[in-house]
């Protein structure tokens, strides 16, 4: 969803509850998941969230979450620190990386505060860029050099997952290095990524599981939210596998 979108939220939810919708899935993004606990408390909701989802108030707990809500957490947050400490071993002579975060994400602050600890164990320093249209992205690429940035770091955001191809074709452009929180990012030609497979891990998949089962899902107890910590080893195009073999092996080494 862009997010000129997002504050139609709320009348999204209220039509699904209208059209009497026995379960309701929200795949990509936080936002999406609180406007439909805030709108029912009868209906299951199953959510796929990249932040910690006791913190962000989708769930009381993971083994216990309560009211009608669960789902996964990809932890992405958490996996911020990670991900630059791949970079760092791709690129170690490295000083500065522009952090791209969208300041209408739900979830923009912890990204923020995990990006500055992160790079503080490498020695780095962050400029946090903020982009959240299509002209923004652009505008950012073009103002690396200014900001002396040596790598990019793209935090996880459903909006700059779908403008993936823009950041592999800037990247490559701006000839800077940069680290994705999707694989789908190095499939159209981003130079590595650090986290879930996401066609994987999502929700939607679990569907086959009985009615019952969701329904279950919609009582006090509620069903237990899953945690996904391990990401996918760092997924690298062919052309930074011929450029830097040998710091690519030690990167997907350290992924294990």
């Amino acid at each position: 969803m862009r997010n000129t979108e997002k504050d139609r939220l709320p009348q999204l939810v209220a039509d699904l509850i209208q059209r009497r919708v026995a379960v309701i899935v929200t795949p990509f993004g936080t936002a999406a998941a609180l406007a439909a606990k805030n709108a029912t408390t009868t209906i299951p909701i199953i959510f796929m969230s990249d932040a910690d989802p006791t913190q962000t108030g989708l769930v009381a707990s993971y083994n216990r979450p309560g009211g009608n809500v669960t789902g996964l957490s990809l932890m992405n947050v958490e996996l911020g620190a990670k991900r630059l400490g791949l970079l760092h071993e791709l690129i170690p002579k490295a000083e500065r990386v522009a952090a791209f975060i969208n300041p209408n994400s739900a979830i923009a602050e912890p990204l923020i505060r995990e990006a500055h600890a992160g790079a503080s164990n490498i020695g780095w320093q962050v400029e946090v860029v903020h982009a959240s249209t299509i002209g923004d992205i652009d505008v950012a690429f073009a103002s690396l050099e200014q900001k002396r940035a040596d790598a990019v770091f793209v935090s996880a955001d459903q909006f700059f997952a779908t403008r993936r191809v823009q950041f592999a074709t800037l990247a490559t452009h701006y000839r800077v290095p940069a680290i994705y929180s999707y694989r789908a990012f190095p499939e159209v030609g981003g130079l590595m990524s650090y986290g879930p497979n996401l066609p994987s891990v999502s929700p939607v998949r679990r569907l086959h599981r009985p009615h019952a089962q969701w329904r279950k899902a919609g009582r006090a107890s509620g069903a237990g939210t899953d945690e996904i910590r391990v990401g996918d080893q760092p997924r690298y195009l062919e052309n930074a596998r011929s450029n830097n073999s040998a710091r690519a092996s030690r990167c997907r080494r350290r992924a294990d």
